[in-house]
């Protein structure tokens, strides 16, 4: 009897002890098919969008949500243009402020992240960032603005998706109507009408630099429109839009 209850105690042990990794199992495959039903969710809009328009973006709708919870009736201000109705300054100024390499890179500028990771360390804050046009696409098409390793990873493959997808022109094109130029003012379109009165494809030279110089902090910029920082910076970026390599 007691050889017997001992059997099938160590076998109700092993019972226990084998329970937990099929769940642990279990729980991992339903993880992994979660992700990776996210990342076709992904693939599927950004293959959507090769031939059609995005409606909005995520950074988009969390706007507008903040926007609504202090007023209730805002919208946002976007309208959107083709690539063609777009004047070639403001392309030729966001380039060169936001991303010089980007009709040579495939996503990442290797350099500008490491320029951006010396001047961070230098400083002792966060003071530069390395993200292309292309993986400031990726966030503000699909993601949050938090600061996360996860955030910075799924942004990593949302970006190789967009780069091997869509041409360089289409991401350009689709930057130009997303990108946030105020609070509430996002696209091109949009910017014209809000800052000079004019349409996209009328901005000057002058305009197109001072819109591209508010992009990193554009609704700081649209509350401080004479700051001598932002003339500064629109001054550099009139010197170097020429040298500006359209996609």
């Amino acid at each position: 009897m007691a050889r017997s209850a001992r059997r099938v105690s160590v076998r109700g042990f092993w019972r226990c002890r084998t329970s937990v990794p099929v769940w642990t199992l279990r729980a991992a495959l339903l993880i992994t098919a979660i992700i990776l039903a996210y990342q076709l969710w992904i693939l599927f809009h950004i293959f959507w969008w090769v031939e059609h328009n995005p409606s909005s973006s995520a950074f988009m709708e969390a706007r507008l949500n903040a926007l609504q919870d202090r007023k209730p009736a805002a919208e946002l201000a976007q309208q959107w243009v083709p690539y063609e109705r777009i004047s070639i300054h403001l392309k030729r100024a966001l380039i060169a402020a936001e991303d010089a390499r980007f009709s040579d890179h495939e996503g990442f500028d290797w350099d500008g992240i490491q320029h951006a990771i010396d001047t961070n360390l230098r400083r002792g804050r966060l003071a530069a960032g390395g993200s292309t046009i292309s993986q400031q696409l990726a966030k503000n098409l699909f993601l949050s603005s938090q600061r996360t390793p996860w955030r910075k990873a799924q942004e990593a493959i949302i970006t190789l998706m967009l780069e091997k997808i869509m041409s360089k022109r289409r991401i350009f094109e689709i930057y130009l109507n997303v990108i946030e130029w105020g609070d509430g003012v996002f696209g091109a379109q949009a910017a014209a009408r809000h800052y000079f009165a004019v349409s996209a494809a009328q901005l000057s030279r002058q305009q197109a630099a001072r819109l591209a110089a508010m992009a990193p902090n554009p609704r700081f910029y649209d509350n401080h429109r004479g700051s001598r920082h932002l003339a500064r910076k629109t001054a550099i970026i009139l010197q170097r839009m020429e040298a500006a390599e359209l996609p």
